[in-house]
């Protein structure tokens, strides 16, 4: 048998159209190539027994890749990256509350008109205060802005 002629069997074709596809989705990562990849092997499992023409080829591909994307999607992508149940609101009290009379150590020096660091619970943070601390000092958080902390003098 020719070599070239091994090549050219559509369900070595479709394998490598899907392993194509598999490796994509590590480049892409939207878990849609995946499904499409699958559905690739899909078709070069049934070309491999059977002759069937390109146009049963190519609607068996889309077929499988959509239904299995419809089906399997969502429960992948909660597999993969978890479930959201919800998401804590940055202003909410709870978050607040969590570091307000913290204490912490300031790590590069507060001025009134630079901001400096503090570390809290093994963090470095942005910090603000009204009046100048020095580094190595001990401070209080009084309030939080997003992600930088509004601290005073102990």
């Amino acid at each position: 048998m020719n070599i070239s002629a091994d090549w050219l069997r559509p369900e070595l074709i479709w394998f490598i159209i899907g392993l194509t596809l598999l490796l994509l989705e590590f480049a892409v990562p939207s878990l849609i190539l995946f499904f499409f990849g699958v559905g690739a092997w899909v078709v070069s499992i049934i070309c491999f027994p059977l002759d069937i023409s390109i146009n049963l080829q190519i609607l068996i591909f889309i077929t499988s890749s959509v239904v299995l994307l419809l089906l399997l999607r969502r429960r992948l992508q909660e597999t993969f990256l978890g479930r959201v149940t919800g998401r804590a609101d940055s202003d909410s009290d709870e978050d607040i509350d969590g570091f307000i009379k913290e204490k912490c150590v300031v790590t590069k020096e507060i001025t009134t008109v630079v901001n400096g660091r503090v570390e809290l619970h093994g963090t470095n943070w942005d910090a603000t205060a009204d009046e100048t601390i020095p580094e190595g000092s001990t401070a209080e958080v009084i309030s939080k802005d997003n992600i930088t902390l509004k601290v005073k003098k102990l």
